[in-house]
């Protein structure tokens, strides 16, 4: 591809997966350089450092693109890196230095995930956690069909203990410098949406969408607004396709 093509890096979060981008790659348009990148969902430092390494491989301009717990994956591997132009929050997490997902879920009231997770023990020491197939589709998805639910639940990436506790280590997060933007659900039941008012607000976003009735997994339900939200960034750092 040409060198300052720009390159949507999508990155998925906790319970989900790469696939969960599907619809939104759709509307994008095939003539829109993405990639959906498959989130190892360990720790914020880790998961970072391979979200870097593709953004590094693809060599141009990237915009990060990050769905709940993978916002704090983009905001940790765009620190530093000259080549990301901005950052888009899908129901995500937007972390101050210091901050972890699970710190800024339980700022306000509202969540229920807790009650709906199970956890075990993996080899490499500490604990992942899943939800519950019987709690996934109020939970997560509450607003698509019985059976993609089912599927969605059966297909989710669990997520450790560690990576939702991790604070993030960037001492000047990027959002202070680089442009965001933000979609969110005012369903969303894993993280509140008075918690997603307050980090657009914080971030200064350059544009917030808030989507009636949409439930955490927005990139799966409300593929057309997330695909909004992500042209306008493209449209506002004015690079690729528009």
């Amino acid at each position: 591809m040409p060198d300052q093509e720009l390159t949507l890096v999508l990155v998925h979060g906790a319970f989900a997966e790469s696939a969960s981008w599907n619809g939104v790659i759709e509307r994008l348009g095939a003539d829109r350089a993405v990639v959906a990148a498959a989130n190892p969902l360990r720790g914020v430092a880790g998961d970072a450092a391979y979200v870097r390494d593709v953004v590094r491989g693809i060599g141009g301009p990237v915009i990060l693109v990050g769905h709940s717990y993978g916002g704090m994956v983009i905001t940790e591997a765009a620190a530093g890196e000259s080549s990301v132009r901005a950052l888009v929050y899908v129901n995500a997490f937007c972390p101050d230095t210091g901050e972890s997902a699970l710190a800024l879920s339980g700022q306000f009231p509202g969540s229920t995930l807790a009650d709906t997770l199970v956890s075990y023990p993996v080899a490499t020491g500490g604990k992942e956690t899943a939800i519950r197939q019987d709690a996934f589709h109020a939970q997560f998805a509450a607003d698509v069909s019985d059976d993609l639910a089912a599927l969605m639940a059966r297909t989710q990436r669990p997520v450790t203990e560690q990576a939702l506790g991790d604070g993030l280590a960037a001492t000047t997060p990027p959002w202070r410098s680089l442009p965001t933007w933000f979609v969110f659900g005012d369903a969303d039941r894993n993280i509140p949406v008075a918690a997603h008012r307050f980090m657009a607000e914080r971030a200064g976003a350059r544009g917030v969408r808030e989507v009636a009735g949409a439930s955490h997994a927005m990139a799966v339900s409300r593929p057309d607004e997330v695909a909004q939200s992500v042209v306008e960034a493209v449209r506002g750092v004015g690079s690729g396709p528009s």
